[in-house]
């Protein structure tokens, strides 16, 4: 993996989303930021990136969480994503 972190641009999935890290001994809230992407030229996996902003966070070194999925998995993932937001919003509307 290359040593690089994820910059909040205009090409960014989501950004400056709610986040909790969670370790054996803390739990802290945070800013984060989430990118789906693919390299633009032969891409060979779907890239699902998070990096929380680390500017108050004293547990974790600034890094990036990366992983590399197959278009399957890629989809089984939208597809789960899917059925939990539909219900999230069914319970917010009643």
């Amino acid at each position: 993996m290359a040593d690089r972190l994820m910059k909040v641009n205009a090409y960014t999935t989501l950004d400056l989303v709610d986040a909790v890290a969670k370790g054996h001994e803390f739990e802290t809230e945070s800013l984060a930021v989430v990118n789906a992407t693919a390299d633009r030229e032969e891409p060979d996996c779907v890239r699902l990136q998070l990096e929380l902003d680390n500017m108050t966070e004293e547990h974790l070194p600034a890094h990036m969480e990366e992983v590399q999925l197959t278009p399957d998995q890629a989809r089984t993932i939208a597809s789960d994503l899917e059925k939990h937001a539909d219900r999230v919003e069914d319970a917010t509307d009643e």
